[in-house]
């Protein structure tokens, strides 16, 4: 039987992210997204409601949301559903968690939603595939000169096309 597990989401974070490393030296962040989702109900009132989803970043990626990424920061996240199950260590029976495993981000908004990263730190790329090199960070270009800000001359007649010029 097939199946498929990819999860899209858009929301805000609901605390800053925790990272923590494992023995082996791999990042882990852990941090919560809220989902808003508004509707009109049967009587036309507005309803709203709001999902809190649990997240974990592995490897680059941890550490790049580590760094940017503050509580009520916008970010778009890509990845697979996780469901965990244990016992309680003070006899509560089984315990569940379903949670989403981030694969790859996208930073959403500018600087007024919880600062701008640098060039190439606008999305994380999976554990899975080799990373690829990210753009340099441009270089500033110095002022236009005064004579390149002037708009170009006029065509003179002799420039203009004639209609024997035209191939149709």
């Amino acid at each position: 039987m097939a199946s498929f597990n990819k999860v899209l989401l858009m929301g805000n974070l609901t605390r800053d992210p925790q990272l923590r490393y494992l023995p082996s030296q791999m990042a882990v962040a852990e941090f919560g997204l809220a989902i808003n989702r508004k509707w009109k109900g049967p009587q036309g009132e507005e309803r709203e409601e709001v999902a809190f989803i649990e997240c974990t970043a592995w490897g680059k990626t941890a550490e790049t949301i580590n760094q940017y990424c503050k509580k009520g920061r916008p970010i778009f996240v890509e990845g697979h559903l996780k469901f965990d199950q244990w016992e309680d260590k003070q006899g509560g029976g089984k315990r569940s968690k379903l949670s989403v495993v981030v694969q790859n981000f996208q930073f959403i908004g500018g600087p007024r939603e919880g600062g701008a990263a640098p060039a190439g730190a606008a999305s994380g790329e999976s554990d899975q595939r080799p990373a690829r090199p990210g753009p340099s960070r441009p270089q500033q270009q110095p002022a236009p000169s005064p004579e390149a800000q002037q708009p170009p001359p006029p065509i003179s007649e002799e420039q203009q096309f004639k209609d024997d010029d035209i191939p149709f």
